[in-house]
């Protein structure tokens, strides 16, 4: 039979373990994850088409990017972002607003840099969605 101090020592040492193991803060993801996610590789793909001004091609993945479910608000609004600015430069304006409040809807936070949104085709646009 264990004697009650010790009992209650045995519980207390039980109870800090177990304390302690819930306390241990979860890894935040990498880079190296993510990009293997479906979602992810298709955004890192689109991101890469649009620098390289495959702009079709960037549209397609980063559409499927979206569909794809990018589990980060701010690669939604990243992709999105993106989306617009092929849209205005091909004149699809309606697309292009739309694509700024779906970025903004992913990311409170979302605003274009202050060279981005002097831009001449895509600045008015943004400053209308923001309104």
């Amino acid at each position: 039979m264990i004697s009650r101090p010790l009992a209650s020592g045995l519980i207390l040492v039980s109870l800090s373990l177990l304390l302690s193991a819930c306390a241990v803060p979860r890894q935040q993801p990498g880079l190296m994850d993510v990009s293997e996610r479906p979602a992810e590789k298709a955004l890192l793909a689109g991101m890469r088409a649009y620098e390289d001004a495959q702009y079709p091609q960037a549209e397609k993945l980063l559409t499927q990017a979206l569909k794809d479910g990018l589990s980060s608000p701010r690669d939604r609004a990243a992709a999105n972002k993106h989306l617009a600015f092929i849209y205005c430069t091909s004149q699809r304006v309606q697309a292009c607003e739309d694509a700024f409040r779906a970025a903004r809807a992913a990311d409170p936070a979302f605003a274009l840099t202050k060279s981005e949104a002097g831009h001449p085709q895509w600045g008015p646009v943004y400053q209308r969605m923001r309104q």
